[in-house]
C-alpha cells in the first residue's frame, strides 16, 4: 500500500475531509461483508487481510502492519472499507427521532442501531450533535448507519415545518406507560447532561418520562431511547 493511499484513508478521520469527499470508513469483517453484500454501490475501496472475504474479488489485499496504519481501532479487525455516504430517501410518515445535541459518538451510534431495530427510518440531528459518520459512531451503529436516514438540521427551523405531535423525553414528564402514543409522531431525545434545549421546549406537545423504581439519578441517553422506542412500538400490538 502506498504512502499516499495510507494518508488518504487516515484523512477520513477528520470530519471536514469526510464532508468534502462524501466518504467515511467502516471496519470489521462483519460490517464490511454486510456493505459488500447489501450496499455494493456505495463501496469506494475495500482492504482486507489474506484469507478474509475471499468471495469478493474486488478486495485489495494488505498485511497486518498496513491495516494497523489505516485503522481507527486499537486492535484492527481483518477488513476496512471506504464507503460513500448514502443518499437519504424522503420520509413522510412513521416515528421521527430527533436528537438534540447528543455529543457522545458512542451514544449516537447506539441510538442509530436502536432506531434500526425498532424500524425508525428517519433521525433528525441538531447541528451540534456528534457526526454519525465519525469512527466511534460508525462502530457503535454497526451496519445501521446505512439503513437509517440521518439528517442534520437547525432544529428550530425543522420544527417550524413539522405538523406531527411532538413527544419530549424529560425527567418531569408524564409516565410513558400511562400516556397515549401516536404512531406518526416525533420523539425528542435531549443532551446527555442538559436534556432538551430550552428553545425547543415550546414545540413539545407531550412530555414523557420513564418511571423510576430504584435510586439511579438518570438514564444514559441511548438506554432511555431504547426503552421509549420499545414502548412506542409495543402499542402497535395492543
Amino acid at each position: 500500500m502506498s504512502i499516499n493511499k495510507i494518508k488518504w484513508v487516515r484523512s477520513l478521520r477528520d470530519k471536514k475531509t469526510r464532508d468534502e469527499l462524501g466518504l467515511f470508513v467502516v471496519e470489521g469483517e462483519k460490517i464490511v461483508r454486510e456493505v459488500l453484500e447489501n450496499h455494493p454501490y456505495l463501496i469506494d475501496v475495500v482492504f482486507a487481510l489474506e484469507g478474509e472475504l475471499e468471495e469478493f474479488p474486488q478486495i485489495q489485499r494488505i498485511n497486518e502492519k498496513e491495516l494497523e496504519r489505516i485503522s481507527n481501532l486499537n486492535t484492527p479487525n481483518k477488513a476496512l472499507a471506504v464507503v460513500r455516504k448514502p443518499e437519504n430517501t424522503p420520509i413522510n410518515k412513521g416515528l421521527f427521532l430527533v436528537l438534540d445535541t447528543i455529543q457522545d459518538p458512542g451514544n449516537l451510534g447506539t441510538i442509530l442501531r436502536l432506531a434500526d431495530w425498532f424500524n425508525v427510518k428517519a433521525v433528525i440531528c441538531s447541528i451540534e450533535t456528534a457526526d454519525c459518520f465519525g469512527p466511534k459512531a460508525v462502530q457503535a451503529a454497526m451496519g445501521s448507519i446505512l439503513r437509517v436516514a440521518v439528517q442534520y438540521s437547525d432544529l428550530k427551523d425543522w420544527f417550524e415545518q413539522n405538523t406531527l405531535p411532538v413527544y419530549g423525553a424529560k425527567l418531569d414528564g408524564q409516565n410513558i406507560y400511562c400516556e397515549s402514543l401516536e404512531e406518526n409522531a416525533v420523539l425528542i431525545i435531549g443532551n446527555e447532561g442538559k436534556g432538551i434545549s430550552a428553545d425547543l421546549l415550546k414545540y413539545i406537545s407531550h412530555s414523557l418520562t420513564i418511571p423510576k423504581f430504584g435510586h439511579a439519578e438518570s438514564l444514559n441517553a441511548s438506554v432511555a431511547t431504547g426503552i421509549i422506542l420499545s414502548e412506542f412500538k409495543r402499542r402497535q400490538f395492543i
